[in-house]
C-alpha cells in the first residue's frame, strides 16, 4: 500500500528527505509530465524530451525551452513581436 496522498508521484521516496522537498518535487513533475500547447499549431501534444527540449506530436515541432516547462508564453509573445 502506497502512502502518497500528500506528495503524490514522489511517495516513491518513502521516509526520506522531508515533506518539503517532496511537495516541490511533486509540484514540478506534475508540471515537466503534463501535456503543454504547442506555440506552432496551438494544440495541447507538447511533451517533454529531455531537460529544456519539447516535442509537439500534431506538428512534428522540436524546440527549445524550460526545463521543466516549455516557456509557451514567451515563444508566443517573441512570435508575435516578430510578425508585428
Amino acid at each position: 500500500m502506497a502512502r502518497t496522498k500528500k506528495v503524490g508521484s514522489s511517495g516513491r521516496f518513502g521516509a526520506r528527505y522531508g515533506l518539503k522537498i517532496k511537495k516541490k518535487v511533486r509540484d514540478i513533475e506534475k508540471i515537466q509530465k503534463g501535456k503543454h500547447k504547442c506555440p506552432f499549431c496551438s494544440k495541447f501534444t507538447v511533451k517533454r524530451l529531455a531537460s529544456g527540449i519539447w516535442f509537439c506530436k500534431a506538428c512534428k515541432a522540436k524546440f527549445a525551452g524550460r526545463a521543466y516547462e516549455p516557456g509557451v508564453k514567451k515563444l508566443a509573445e517573441i512570435k508575435e513581436a516578430k510578425s508585428v
